[in-house]
């Protein structure tokens, strides 16, 4: 007996396209019964949340770790710059160690002295601020009074210094900033304890770090790898020890203008100049001329413009003669990179991007130039930087001509061609 459905129809009269369902019906657009969920899926799913969840956690550490990197990577510049005087030290037949130990006391010995140098200097100079303070107050009052003919006291502004409220903030507020101040001091000084470790060990362990690394690379990676390191050496060494020299020679100029000026504290002064103008780039120079500038308007405000003159012109010869005989053969690097490499650096890493920006680009540019395939450039005087005579695109004048010249013949042709 065949089992009809509501229309009287038999299953073999009901077509595979009828036993779709109908919009409307109770069964359009319902799971299939007996329909499973593809195996993979939730693997899928659990794959691409742990994924989210490492990159997470990966970011966060990151972010707690950016100032740890940081100074590693301080120090290990740091180690690379004195790495050339360990190895001579080394090479004698001193222990590594003990070679970088001695490297770093010098270092230590040298800016302890700046320091303690230019620390009294400056405390000098403040002191004979307050000591002459009274006497600038009593020719600014008279100045006052002369020109506005007014009776203004030094009593009078005495007092109203002390009673003003500008006055008791600014006292509460150097109180409260007492210990934000010495906990920056701290924490600076912890940064350089850091810094100092971590350049001890890449420098006195610099061979067994080397190994280390090999060890897990083929031989061929080994050697482009020591390499990188080589290259890396000579170009922060020789940026380094050309800065240095570059800072001995302002330094001795300055230390000369100062003291033919009769400038106090010339020798400190001298060397202030020459560290801050070559260590910090692009802007370091006037930087460095502003402290020799306030202290000799102290002595005659004419002196002032002598060192502002004497800087600028020092500086013109810094760039055009010292620097590019200097820093030919140990960094060789155009100054437009150099300027872009130190714009990118600072808006990386800052201050310590600016520092380290010249060599690290340096060091890339001959890492890679080895890998770079060159070809003899044409005899072409347009490379040289001046056209070829007779090629070259003709000049306003020679086209004025032209069209003066040609004009005439051509219009007769034109107006044959058009009959």
């Amino acid at each position: 007996m065949a089992l009809t459905d509501d229309d009287g129809r038999t299953a073999q009269d009901v077509s595979p396209a009828d036993t779709t369902p109908r919009a409307g019906s109770p069964a359009a657009g319902a799971a299939v019964p007996g329909a499973r969920m593809p195996r993979w899926l939730p693997r899928a799913m659990v794959l691409a949340l742990a994924l989210v969840a490492a990159f997470q956690l990966g970011s966060w550490a990151f972010h707690q770790l950016t100032g740890l990197l940081i100074n590693i990577l301080i120090a290990f510049f740091l180690a690379l710059a004195i790495e050339p005087a360990v190895g001579w030290m080394a090479s004698r037949g001193m222990r590594r160690g003990f070679a970088t130990f001695l490297v770093f006391l010098g270092l230590a010995i040298a800016v302890a002295g700046f320091v303690t140098l230019l620390g009294s200097m400056l405390a000098g100079q403040i002191n004979k601020i307050v000591e002459d303070f009274p006497d600038y107050l009593d020719s600014v009052i008279n100045w006052v009074n002369e020109t506005f003919h007014s009776h203004v006291r030094r009593v009078d502004v005495q007092e109203g210094l002390l009673h003003s409220d500008w006055l008791r903030k600014y006292a509460q507020n150097s109180a409260a900033g007492v210990l934000d101040v010495s906990g920056q001091v701290l924490g600076g000084l912890f940064q350089l304890l850091t810094i100092t470790l971590f350049a001890f060990y890449f420098a006195a362990d610099g061979p067994r770090l080397r190994r280390t690394l090999c060890s897990v690379l083929p031989p061929a990676r080994q050697a482009e790898v020591l390499r990188a390191w080589e290259i890396a050496v000579d170009k922060t060494g020789g940026y380094l020890y050309s800065r240095g020299v570059m800072a001995l020679i302002s330094g001795i100029a300055h230390y000369i203008l100062l003291e033919a000026l009769g400038v106090p504290y010339a020798p400190v002064l001298g060397v202030w100049v020459g560290l801050v103008s070559q260590f910090i780039p692009t802007i370091g120079t006037y930087l460095a001329g502003a402290l020799p500038m306030l202290i000799a308007f102290t002595v005659d405000p004419l002196y002032a413009v002598w060192v502002l003159v004497f800087v600028v012109i020092y500086q013109q010869f810094e760039n055009y003669m010292l620097q590019p005989k200097l820093t030919s053969k140990s960094v060789d690097i155009h100054p437009a990179v150099a300027f872009g490499s130190v714009i990118a650096g600072t808006a990386l890493l800052g201050a310590v991007g600016a520092l380290i920006a010249i060599p690290a680009v340096a060091t890339l540019q001959a890492f890679l130039s080895a890998y770079v395939k060159r070809y003899d450039v044409t005899d072409d005087p347009r490379v040289h930087g001046h056209p070829r005579r007779g090629t070259g695109a003709p000049g306003l004048l020679t086209r004025a001509r032209r069209l003066i010249w040609q004009r005439p013949a051509e219009e007769p042709e034109s107006e044959g061609s058009s009959a």
